[in-house]
């Protein structure tokens, strides 16, 4: 998998995690709520971990 897949990727899945913000907001969601907060802890793990692998590929 070359770099541009990989940021291509990681672009998506920052899309992903303002969807799950986005559902945060929502009144009804109950216990849901926790496992948001989950995918959103787990999400923000993946794009530290991924700066701290390939640093240069945030500054593109």
């Amino acid at each position: 998998m070359d770099l541009q897949t990989i940021k291509e990727r990681i672009k998506s899945v920052k899309n992903k995690r303002e969807y799950l913000l986005s559902l945060l907001e929502q009144p009804n969601l109950g216990t849901l709520r926790v496992d948001v907060n989950q995918a959103l802890e787990e999400l923000d793990d993946l794009m530290d971990e991924f700066k701290r692998t390939i640093p240069e590929a945030e500054a593109n």
